[in-house]
């Protein structure tokens, strides 16, 4: 029973194209089947006319922007300069670039008005009472290094901060035995 199954599944799929064959073949008059195949025929002709007419009217463009000196980069920059052109003219690039101008103002303006509020912020810490006290006591220890350095009281900060230090070092007991040691070499 099962090789009936298999045998009679691809006879009712043929008996099925057959028919669609049938009702096509039968909906249609031998007079509108030959006026389908001669309207066709008729449009085949046509397009095989009009291809030729394309080939000739693409061998005399190129042929004419050979003679203008037309190429292949030339015609690519302008379609590319037209479509900037295009972009550049168009509502939504115009509004973009406004709004960009617009922002970049801004910007430029927040900076300048944060570059003046640290400016006055600077002015205003140096101005103030403890600004003043540190750079007091900056002021007064430079000068006590100084003065006992050497009683000099010129030579830049630097000098005095390393002649401070070398004076602090052969004070140090430690520096003293191998100064000791080093003047009996």
């Amino acid at each position: 029973s099962d090789t009936r199954l298999l045998e009679t599944e691809p006879l009712q799929e043929l008996d099925e194209e057959m028919v669609s064959e049938v009702d096509l073949n039968h909906s249609i008059t031998d007079e509108e089947r030959e006026e389908m195949n001669n309207e066709l025929i008729k449009l085949e002709e046509e397009i095989v006319t009009l291809k030729q007419v394309l080939a000739s009217k693409e061998k005399q463009h190129a042929e004419l922007k050979q003679k203008l000196g037309i190429t292949a980069l030339s015609e690519l920059r302008h379609n590319f300069s037209r479509s900037w052109y295009d972009m550049q003219t168009s509502t939504a690039y115009k509004k973009t670039t406004e709004t960009l101008s617009t922002a970049g103002q801004k910007t430029t303006a927040a900076f300048s008005s944060l570059g003046t509020a640290i400016s006055r912020k600077f002015g205003d810490m140096r101005n103030s009472p403890s600004f003043k006290s540190f750079e007091e006591k900056v002021e007064n220890t430079v000068s006590n290094i100084k003065s006992k350095v050497g009683g000099n009281s010129g030579g830049s900060f630097e000098e005095v901060l390393s002649s401070a230090a070398h004076a602090s070092a052969q004070d140090t007991p430690t520096n003293n035995l191998t100064e000791d040691s080093e003047r009996t070499c």
